[in-house]
């Protein structure tokens, strides 16, 4: 979400302080009064109700425009490109150039899932096999939701809030949950940031401290490797014990851990002082966030590819396991890394888009950045598991180095041609003709497919398996400061971007009129640092790992759906594919309003039911660190852990019913502003756009009258006629 201060401060600052040369009686009436020559002749648009569902909308579809207009190829000598609406209109910001945009959603869209949970799924669900599932799922719900947030974002020209007001003033809620669950993950995503921050600057130590065990001193001088350390591993007690400080279960969080809570104060300044003084005066920033993690990942490439052990680690990755296919829990984790990768239905989308300029090609944009991120993901999971094939390779080898050895200390150099009874047993022995009976010792196992097997997801891969992995680096210390700046821009850029999202949308609702948006920006960091506190104690990994479990997955599910719902049966799907074909002067395919009336939506209400199901049936629980096993072990959540999720998921959802209600009852919680300008007759013109006839396809999917109108195709549905 790299460069949404850039846009939305601009934009906000602007509706708070901006001197209009016109009063708004004027601006209204010219705004409705976009006048365009041809021949010579004044032109005026027409205004008619737009939509069969949404009468409120104005219609400026090429299919329902008046007979007053005539359409006329002459005026494509001009292009759009320099249309300026009358009436102040053109006081609103755009991006500063294409390639700033499309860095900026790459930057939104790609993050920490690419680099740490896909590589993890795609071993866990089937290697090459996982690949059919992931991209079934890109095509019929990532790919079309993306482009529907880019699309309508560039159409209405507004935020989240305000499109969906727009679209319906019943659907209002939606971008006030977008809002709610960006305040949710903003909350906690910057402990991210700060376990980053900290571990970078462990880094410039000459010898990394999660290298080796540290030592347990006794009065006498002498010394032991720390037990605890002993019996795991000097990356995990360095996570567990140094960094978190953990406590052994949620409801006992024993010590407050004040070097974490330190790297949260700096983490929280320095998103403030992005936001504030970083892109906001210039978008170059983004050139640095979105292009640095490329760069970290490319020079890892070249480094994994030549390490040891690396081709085990990419067969083992990419080795199909076609039984997998057939399994239902390997579709829904497909479909749910799709959907929470594009990050989509957080309102980031919309808010980029429609900073563009109207006549641009936002389907090509879709399919770039989303073919991006899911390349991205691919590249990154070679470059994980080259370095995680050459740790299993290491750990391996040594693992057979101390199994031989020992070998050899008991039975000499002929234990190469014996067989050797289970760990206990008596086994005897003829050296020099002379019998000896032995205690058959316990080896260690060796086994490479468990140790590629032995991978994690999220931070356990970040800061156990990666950092072990670096330690057998030469220049260990290099690759590390590397891969953690790698981390803390993956993960800055995303949180300025989506706590700028909950701080527009407090703008835009008006909450604090009179505060200038430097101090309400400073306010909503200085509440989140006070409240991100309650991760940084002993329980707060726990706390964390349950907000990034519940706080964003089901809700962002429910408000894509409600997206697809709305612009497909209440907006209407036609007139959507109207208005991108003045956009971008290309129709949609038939596959796409397809996709956005029935195959989107469906896919995200199996993924949401399948994904309480298995709630219900597994439950839930977390990984507690057990100190004296040097292991975790799984626990169940208790039930305050459980009321703080349904407060927190509550909390999100409810204000898509609730604000429909409320509308419903007349009360009005989000004001009605104007229609954001759209040269719908000079597109029009422009593309050299006829009126086209309804197809019997279109009627047959979608019930589409013959005037344009669309009306349901069920039993007992409201059909409501449209007379102009």
């Amino acid at each position: 979400m790299a460069n949404t201060a850039h846009l939305m401060r601009r934009q906000s600052s602007r509706d708070l302080y901006a001197q209009r040369s016109l009063d708004r009686m004027e601006m209204k009436e010219l705004r409705g009064r976009l006048v365009t020559m041809e021949n010579g002749h004044p032109i005026h648009r027409t205004h008619v109700i737009y939509g069969a569902t949404n009468q409120a909308f104005e219609d400026t579809s090429p299919n329902r425009r008046s007979s007053e207009t005539p359409t006329s190829k002459a005026s494509s000598t001009e292009g759009p490109v320099g249309l300026k609406p009358e009436g102040g209109e053109c006081e609103r910001e755009s991006w500063d150039s294409k390639l700033t945009f499309l860095l900026a959603t790459v930057g939104y869209a790609v993050g920490l899932g690419n680099v740490w949970r896909f590589p993890y799924l795609a071993q866990k669900n089937g290697g090459g096999a996982f690949l059919i599932p992931y991209f079934v799922m890109l095509a019929i719900e990532g790919i079309p939701i993306f482009y529907l947030e880019l699309a309508i974002g560039q159409r209405l020209r507004k935020g989240a809030i305000g499109v969906w007001h727009q679209v319906s003033p019943y659907l209002g809620g939606i971008g006030i949950s977008s809002a709610v669950v960006s305040f949710n993950v903003a909350l906690y995503y910057n402990s991210i940031i700060a376990w980053c921050l900290f571990y970078f600057a462990q880094s410039f130590q000459a010898e990394l401290p999660w290298s080796e065990c540290p030592k347990k001193y006794f009065n006498n001088g002498s010394y032991i490797s720390e037990p605890e350390c002993a019996v795991s591993s000097p990356t995990q007690y360095f996570w567990y014990r140094t960094t978190l400080q953990i406590s052994e279960d949620i409801n006992h969080p024993e010590t407050f851990n004040y070097k974490i809570a330190l790297a949260l104060i700096i983490a929280w300044i320095l998103v403030y002082m992005c936001m504030i003084k970083g892109i906001a005066s210039s978008g170059k920033v983004v050139y640095v966030t979105a292009t640095f993690p490329y760069i970290v990942l490319v020079i890892f490439f070249f480094r994994g590819i030549t390490l040891k052990g690396m081709g085990d680690g990419l067969v083992h990755l990419f080795t199909p396991k076609w039984h997998k296919i057939l399994d239902p829990v390997v579709w829904l984790e497909a479909g749910t890394q799709i959907f929470f990768s594009l990050g989509l239905a957080f309102g980031g989308l919309i808010a980029f888009s429609s900073y563009n300029p109207v006549d641009n090609n936002c389907y090509r944009d879709a399919i770039m950045v989303s073919m991006t991120n899911c390349l991205t993901s691919m590249f990154a999971g070679i470059v994980v598991f080259s370095i995680i094939g050459f740790k299993a390779t290491m750990v391996y080898e040594k693992c057979l180095a101390i199994r031989n050895e020992t070998l050899l200390e008991i039975f000499g150099p002929e234990y190469t041609k014996m067989s050797f009874p289970e760990a206990g047993e008596k086994v005897a022995v003829m050296l020099n003709d002379t019998v000896t009976n032995y205690i058959m010792p316990h080896l260690p196992e060796c086994d490479l497919q468990k140790e590629l097997d032995n991978t994690a997801s999220g931070t356990g891969l970040a800061f156990i398996i990666f950092t072990e992995a670096i330690n057998q680096f030469p220049g260990a210390q290099f690759w590390s400061v590397l891969f953690f700046l790698m981390l803390f821009t993956l993960g800055i850029d995303s949180q300025f971007g989506t706590l700028e999202g909950v701080v527009t949308s407090i703008v835009d609702m008006k909450l604090f009129p009179n505060l200038r948006k430097e101090y309400l920006t400073g306010g909503l960091c200085l509440i989140c640092c006070l409240l991100s506190m309650g991760f940084a104690h002993g329980a707060g990994s726990y706390i964390f790992l349950l907000f990034d479990m519940y706080s964003g997955n089901f809700p962002l599910l429910i408000i894509a759906f409600c997206e697809c719902i709305g612009i497909a049966y209440v907006y209407g799907v036609k007139r959507f594919a109207d208005d991108i074909e003045l956009m971008t002067g290309q129709r949609p395919g038939i596959y796409w309003l397809i996709c956005w009336k029935y195959l989107s939506p469906l896919a995200m209400l199996s993924i949401l039911i399948s994904s309480f199901a298995e709630l219900i049936m597994e439950g839930s629980s977390y990984e507690a660190w057990i100190s004296s096993e040097g292991d975790t072990m799984k626990k169940p959540w208790p039930l305050w852990a459980i009321l703080l999720v349904l407060v927190m998921v509550l909390a999100s959802v409810l204000w898509i019913p609730g604000l429909a209600i409320c509308r419903y009852m007349g009360i009005q919680v989000i004001d009605d502003e104007e229609r954001a300008w759209f040269p719908a007759d000079e597109l029009r013109d422009f593309h050299g756009l006829e009126p086209r006839p309804v197809s019997a396809l279109e009627t047959l999917l979608f019930c589409t009258r013959p005037d344009g109108s669309e009306r349901c195709c069920w039993p007992g549905c409201c059909d409501t006629d449209d007379d102009e």
